[in-house]
């Protein structure tokens, strides 16, 4: 487990990045202690905007910085980002389809002391449904970094969901980010686990506990859930027979949906689901036993490999 919260990796690569790049400019809807662009504030005064409480008007005025040249980041907590300020991001940015940067922050069950208002368990499936937009959650702390260049050097729109929480390592700084394309974290013969996110950590350590019994698993890493990476997903479905898709977000809509959209139609596989049931969750006293109870935990993913192979089986 990494010693910082994902949030604080993304805080400080943006302020660095930053430094690097002077068309980037940042939004918040003053909660920057807390998504921690703060770092960037600090650090480049002129070029941060708080603008209140008021998400769908800084959509419009990131879409506005955008038209004028600047490079955007606009950022608030994930679950306010894509609900209140969801038509602004549909008309303004992704039809538009001006070169705004979203990114929600306190995803999935991470915001773990707020409750269901606060918690985002929707966000990547509404955001999954606007054409032009690319949609990203980095596995790590390392992915989160490498993730603010190649988002600001990217020509479009974006969202990126992050975690508020201390999520599990999986790259080291030689991991290199290509959106688009999934990464095959440990090789395996026997079933496919797929990860966005916090949750690919726990696929690994899920993988772990299945060699013990003798499973060769694989663990895909799918940091861009759209576009997908189809190629790869038919690959592991063709090559193992059988999948896992492990999310911290409702199995409606987001990367469960995804992988089985792009399977249905030319690979049938037996794919099983974790991820949140279609119920709101309530609060737990920390993110990881939170995830725990509501179903996300490494042998939540154990159980759901044990029925995928049973299926596929026969």
């Amino acid at each position: 487990m990494s010693e910082i919260p994902q949030r604080q990796a993304y805080g400080v690569a943006l302020a660095e990045y930053g430094a690097v790049n002077h068309d980037v400019v940042v939004l918040d809807a003053d909660v920057s202690s807390s998504t921690l662009t703060k770092y960037f504030a600090d650090r480049f005064p002129g070029r941060f905007f708080n603008m209140g409480v008021t998400e769908a008007s800084m959509v419009d005025v990131g879409a506005g910085l955008a038209l004028g040249g600047a490079i955007p980041f606009v950022n608030t907590f994930a679950a306010l980002l894509t609900l209140r300020a969801c038509e602004q991001i549909r008309t303004c940015v992704a039809y538009a389809h001006t070169n705004v940067k979203l990114v929600g922050g306190y995803s999935g069950l991470s915001d773990y002391k707020d409750g269901p208002t606060h918690f985002a368990t929707n966000d990547v499936a509404l955001m999954r449904a606007m054409p032009n937009l690319v949609v990203v959650a980095p596995a790590d702390n390392v992915e989160a970094a490498l993730m603010v260049p190649v988002l600001a050097e990217h020509d479009g729109p974006v969202y990126m969901r992050i975690s508020r929480a201390a999520v599990p390592d999986v790259f080291n700084t030689a991991h290199t980010v290509r959106l688009g394309q999934g990464v095959t974290v440990r090789p395996g013969g026997d079933i496919t686990l797929v990860g966005s996110g916090s949750m690919v950590g726990r696929c690994v350590l899920a993988a772990q506990a299945l060699a013990e019994q003798g499973i060769s698993a694989r663990v895909l890493s799918i940091h861009t859930l759209k576009p997908l990476d189809v190629e790869l997903i038919q690959q592991a479905a063709d090559e193992t027979g059988a999948l896992v898709t492990a999310e911290d977000h409702s199995i409606i809509g987001g990367l469960g949906s995804a992988v089985a959209e792009a399977l249905a139609g030319c690979l049938p596989t037996p794919v099983e689901f974790v991820g949140i049931r279609d119920t709101f969750a309530e609060t737990g006293l920390d993110p990881d036993s939170l995830m725990d109870a509501c179903g996300l935990g490494a042998g939540d993913i154990v159980a759901a490999a044990t029925r995928a192979l049973q299926r596929k089986r026969c």
